[in-house]
């Protein structure tokens, strides 16, 4: 573990958004969503991250979600801005927003696209953490982005005052070994499916997808691996099994989530924005049969699931078209 203070948690959300039917975001449902998952063991959010659909999102929907999220949280949890940029001017003055509008740290992605060398990743996460007093996580996913976070490069940006944490979705826990035992970043799990096994080389936490549906149970795997309890930690780890493959491998974990959520009555609409979909039939048949092998999963009850494949069907164009400046 990490000797560094936490200022975000352990327990952190990647928020969905929810929507309209016909796209545009559902405050209402964003205000309930929020409220829900942190009464139900989060101790912190990440809005506007890749789960929460940045790419679609515009700057003022962004800002607002911040905005909201500290609202409803009112102290409860922290709020941890997700959206970034390709573009590091673009991303410096999101972060110098989101900061006015009362984000408690500002999670950073890799530049996508552009494809940069080390060297421009590094000087793009460096310029960012100098625009804001945010404490700022690194989010280190090649997958999305083409190109990952190297070694070395973590090493550099660890010397940054305000560059404190990352989010691993590498997969490589000899290098997050590696890395813990040369800095004092504070490493969060970005991979549902293995957050126990990260918590057992001392990452320090997870900011999960499926956790939008049962915080409660990575909750009680935190607290029994803070406690050195590996039973019980081991037996959420297994509980939780069936719902993460049924979030995370048949359609992107945006498309799952929201499509779980509104057949357990959570939000008022699965509706995704383009190009994202719904899932087809045999993808939605897939997550379903899944769910029937979730038991006991404290803080949800899926004897009261109701897909509705209709619902979800397609995407949404919204009225007003996001960013990706």
């Amino acid at each position: 573990m990490s000797t560094t203070s936490n200022p975000f948690g352990q327990v952190l959300v990647a928020l969905v958004t929810p929507f309209t039917p016909d796209g545009e975001v559902d405050w209402s449902d964003v205000e309930k969503h929020i409220d829900r998952v942190i009464t139900d063991g989060a101790d912190g959010i990440v809005v506007t991250g890749t789960t929460g659909e940045t790419s679609t999102l515009t700057d003022p929907e962004k800002l607002k979600l911040v905005e909201v999220a500290k609202s409803v949280a009112g102290g409860r949890a922290k709020i941890i801005t997700g959206g970034g940029s390709n573009e590091t001017a673009h991303a410096i003055e999101l972060a110098k927003k989101s900061e006015k509008a009362g984000a408690d740290g500002n999670m950073i992605v890799t530049p996508y696209y552009n494809k940069p060398t080390q060297a421009g990743v590094l000087t793009h996460f460096r310029m960012i953490a100098d625009a804001t007093d945010l404490p700022v996580i690194l989010y280190d996913i090649p997958g999305r982005t083409g190109i990952p976070i190297k070694y070395e490069t973590i090493l550099r940006a660890s010397k940054h005052p305000n560059i404190v944490a990352i989010k691993d979705a590498k997969g490589d826990l000899s290098e997050v070994s590696r890395v813990l035992n040369q800095t004092d970043l504070i490493y969060f799990s970005g991979d549902d499916a293995n957050v126990l096994p990260s918590l057992a080389i001392g990452v320090s936490g997870l900011i999960g997808v499926t956790a939008n549906i049962a915080p409660t149970p990575y909750r009680h795997m935190i607290d029994a691996v803070n406690a050195g309890d590996l039973a019980t930690a081991t037996a959420a780890h297994k509980a939780l099994e069936p719902l993460v493959r049924a979030i995370m491998t048949h359609v992107p974990g945006t498309v799952s989530t929201k499509y779980v959520l509104h057949g357990l009555g959570r939000i008022g609409s699965p509706r995704v924005r383009l190009p994202l979909v719904g899932p087809e039939e045999w993808e939605a048949a897939q997550i379903e049969d899944e769910i029937d092998l979730v038991k006991n999963i404290a803080g949800v009850d899926f004897g009261n699931f109701r897909p509705d494949r209709n619902a979800a069907a397609g995407g949404a164009l919204p009225k007003v078209a996001g960013t990706t400046r």
